[in-house]
């Protein structure tokens, strides 16, 4: 076993099932002449090697279910060879010339445990593959089980509803994909060189994947593309493992899909499980999670234009092509190409033929559909019920409208070759798919490049339509992943069986210069976005994605599937009371300014008034002559002052700083704003007419401003009202001495302050603004700080303390002060410093109090010249 099986207990959520494993890491690999390095060796806990395991930097690892070759058994050894019509393969032509590429993936054979490290050695030597031996109980489990039984069907939305319709969530399933995605990862880590070798994770099966790696390696370069929908939030978090699954996706770099609609899906099952928000920066879009951004890729998948091209012109396809023409002489050929799968849609595409036969007596006896069924994907009732249920339908329309040596409906249910295949694209003048939920499908675009043809086919061919026009229709599903690149498409609803007929019907009836103007622009279409320009633009994006990987310190965070890497700024660190407290000792003029809510404060506590301990520790931080304190929070002033009434020398900032006082028998000062808040008459109006419909929103009423919340609202409504209310707002409060702000789930109007008064801008109150008043009024009283702590644990105090540094590198104090900003939780911060709750933050203050020392409690009399110098009344 190797040392990284250890660590899937972290992992796995219940008792992970006992699967025989590869008999052993795979065999000694040569690195550098003469040098054999051990590929188990261990690593360093930061997940950088001792020892390289790759042969050259820079390579890219290529992990899927299944290698990109054919196996087959000869007498008694087995033999190799590449799929040339495998993805895997064909997308080698969109890398850098000279880059190397491995792939770790499943073989569709079962090799056994005897034969197995010879044939490892055999396929790393000759097509640098890795095999992950799977067991056939764990095959059939993670495969058969758990990625069609359960991944596949939810996917194409369909829901195990009742025990008839489809199958129900199995705890052990689950268990033997994990298991089998540990698999996957160890082969993986048996050979990367994590600081420069790139990972390109494709497909369902291996969605959690991406979290073994990142556990072992925080740095590793890794993109994840996924080959099949992604259904929307509805469907997706019925998935009793909904958020493990999204947790790990998002331990990868960059996540692609085929399309917008996919993406979409993800990202509002993002927002609404784990709350995250994303957003679009210069074309690119990002979700940000623990410091890190994770990228969004959206570039349907293409064909290979050389592999169709070399089939074009083998003598077999054009003989084939002269067979199917003699055949069909006098017919109206219309083609259809997919798997046996419930999602596909045969049975009502023949459905479809079956009312344009009916509507349109004249075609009957000209019209033939031939639909090249391939083999089931997976196995089942819902398989063999499609299976018939299709046989079944074409020997029904054959009975009704065919006719002694005509059949409309032309069933090829047997495998048969590719330039077979080819052959019937390049006849066949319309192909339908029709499909009621699938991903990308190759198959219009196939269609496309054979109705293109080559010169040398047309010079093959004795019936020639060399010099003619390229034409060709498409009718296709608007359900499938290519669909929204076709635009000359003629889209489809598939459920919609008329309609189906009469685009059906419009297709073969179309005049030839517009088949050509259709055919035409797919052609270039298909032709500019092959399967080597996704590569390559996936490659791009992905450097672009791991180009800061060295910048950040990595931290790892969490258990099981919900592990993280917790990117931050190589300076940001745990604030250390070993640190802090003798910085505390050595200064006598200290300002200290805390957040409430989620800083002193618990943020999920239902109670919102401070308790016993949080009281006693702040008034012992005041009883300190030489301390200034204040909390600086976003809420009222009522509020804070009942809650801190025992606090006599407490300085509280409340409302982001609009209000202010130095103690509690000081008088609030307002910020220095144009009294007239008649604009409150104008934004309230809307921010009602938004909550009311709004559900789950509501309006908070300050003093200085208005919030309208939407936190308890459908996110993404939520989202999209706010948008539109800070637009609405924006207009209405033209011409009125407000800004207007949207952040996370509020829309907030707050007054706007003159660029002429000190400490101000015209970014409205705030708490940066009201940090730098207080820590100048310090200044210019002769008592400058020398030691600065500020924490809080939100984006308001963010401004705080970026203002601070700015603050105290003013001219006018003697000596630069000693600055703690913390920030309360890991998390991407301006502050230098974190702690991890707000339990942390009580503990540090009250070892700073204890710092102080017993003192006598401070009175209001004793700090009456303190107020006289600060220009403010007792």
């Amino acid at each position: 076993m190797t040392k990284s099986w250890t660590n899937f207990f972290d992992f796995s959520s219940g008792d992970v099932q006992d699967y025989s494993r590869t008999p052993r890491a795979l065999p000694k690999v040569i690195t550098s002449p003469g040098v054999i390095s051990n590929l188990e060796d261990d690593v360093n806990n930061d997940g950088s090697s001792n020892v390289h395991l790759t042969v050259s930097r820079g390579r890219t690892i290529i992990v899927a279910n299944s290698l990109p070759l054919h196996a087959q058994r000869d007498t008694d050894k087995w033999c190799f060879s590449l799929d040339e019509d495998s993805l895997l393969l064909q997308m080698k032509d969109g890398f850098s010339l000279g880059t190397e590429v491995t792939y770790v993936g499943s073989l569709n054979v079962d090799i056994d445990s005897s034969e197995q490290e010879e044939v490892a050695q055999k396929l790393l030597e000759d097509f640098n593959c890795i095999p992950t031996f799977l067991s056939p109980d764990l095959h059939k489990k993670f495969y058969n089980g758990f990625c069609k039984q359960q991944l596949w069907p939810l996917f194409h939305y369909m829901l195990p509803i009742s025990p008839d319709r489809g199958d129900r969530f199995n705890r052990s399933l689950w268990q033997a994909y994990l298991s089998a995605n540990k698999i996957f990862a160890d082969k993986v880590m048996e050979v990367i060189n994590p600081d420069d070798d790139y990972v390109w994770v494709h497909d369902y099966h291996l969605m959690v994947l991406p979290s073994f790696l990142r556990k072992r390696f925080s740095r590793v370069k890794l993109g994840f593309f996924l080959h099949s929908p992604f259904p929307s939030s509805e469907i997706y978090r019925t998935l009793p493992v909904r958020e493990d699954i999204l947790k790990s996706l998002l331990n990868s770099d960059l996540i692609g899909f085929h399309t917008f609609d996919y993406a979409r899906h993800f990202l509002s099952c993002c927002s609404r499980m784990l709350g995250l928000d994303y957003a679009s920066k210069r074309g690119y879009i990002g979700l940000e999670y623990f410091g890190r951004t994770v990228n969004i890729k959206i570039l349907p998948v293409g064909v290979h234009m050389g592999r169709l091209e070399s089939v074009l012109n083998l003598s077999s396809t054009a003989s084939k092509v002269k067979e199917i023409r003699e055949q069909f002489a006098g017919k109206m050929l219309i083609l259809g190409v997919d798997d046996m799968d419930i999602f596909k849609g045969i049975s009502l595409k023949l459905l479809a033929v079956e009312k344009l036969l009916q509507e349109h007596p004249e075609l009957q006896g000209i019209l033939v559909i031939v639909q090249i069924v391939n083999s089931a994907r997976s196995t089942g009732k819902d398989v063999e019920e499609a299976k018939r249920e299709t046989q079944l339908t074409a020997k029904k329309i054959n009975e009704i409208y065919g006719s002694s040596g005509y059949n409309p409906v032309v069933l090829i249910e047997h495998p048969i070759p590719l330039y077979e295949k080819v052959a019937y694209y390049s006849v066949a003048e319309c192909c339908v798919v029709n499909a009621v939920r699938d991903g990308m499908n190759l198959v219009p675009y196939k269609y496309i490049v054979c109705r293109q043809g080559t010169a040398q086919m047309d010079e093959a061919m004795t019936t020639s339509v060399k010099g003619s026009s390229r034409t060709s229709t498409l009718v296709v599903s608007e359900f499938i992943g290519c669909s929204p690149s076709l635009s000359g498409a003629i889209r489809v609803n598939p459920w919609d069986i008329d309609a189906v007929a009469d685009a059906l019907y419009l297709g073969i009836t179309m005049s030839d210069a517009e088949k050509q103007l259709r055919h035409e622009k797919h052609y270039r279409y298909v032709s500019s976005h092959n399967v080597a320009y996704w590569a390559r633009s996936f490659m791009q994006d992905l450097e672009r994605a791991c180009k800061d990987h060295f910048n950040k310190r990595c931290w790892r965070v969490g258990l099981g599937l919900g592990f993280r890497v917790v990117a931050l700024s190589p300076n940001f660190r745990k604030l250390s009371t070993d640190h802090i407290v003798p910085a505390y000792k050595r200064t006598s003029r200290r300002a200290i300014f805390l957040d409430y809510d989620g800083t002193i404060m618990p943020q999920t506590s239902i109670v919102k008034t401070p308790g016993p301990e949080i009281i006693t520790v702040v008034n012992n931080l005041c009883n300190d002559t030489k301390n200034t304190v204040f909390i600086v929070s976003g809420r009222g002033r009522r509020s804070l002052s009942e809650w801190f009434a025992p606090c006599e020398m407490l300085g509280i900032a409340a409302e982001h700083g609009y209000f202010t006082r130095w103690s509690k028998s000081s008088d609030w000062e307002s910020s220095p704003l144009a009294p007239d808040l008649n604009w409150k008459k104008i934004a309230e109006p809307v921010m009602r007419l938004y909550t009311e419909t709004t559900d789950g929103s509501y309006i908070e009423t300050k003093e200085s401003a208005l919030v309208w919340h939407h936190q308890d609202a459908d996110p993404d409504f939520g989202s999209c009202q706010s948008m539109e209310l800070l637009d609405h707002l924006e207009k209405v409060l033209a011409n009125e001495p407000v800004v207007v702000k949207r952040g996370q789930y509020i829309v907030e109007v707050k007054p706007q302050e003159s660029s002429s008064i000190l400490f101000y801008d015209m970014q409205g109150v705030s708490k940066g603004l009201v940090a730098e008043k207080l820590l100048t009024t310090m200044v210019d009283s002769g008592k400058p700080p020398d030691f600065v702590i500020c924490i809080g644990d939100d984006r308001s105090d963010e401004d705080m303390f970026e203002s601070i540094s700015n603050t105290v590198s003013i001219p006018s104090l003697p000596k630069v002060p000693e600055i703690f900003a913390c920030t309360v939780g890991q998390k991407p911060s301006k502050a230098k410093y974190y702690l991890d709750d707000s339990v942390e933050v009580i503990k540090m203050l009250q070892k700073l109090a204890a710092a102080s020392g017993t003192k006598k409690p401070r009175h209001v009399s004793d700090i009456q010249v303190c107020f006289e110098r600060l220009g403010l009344d007792s």
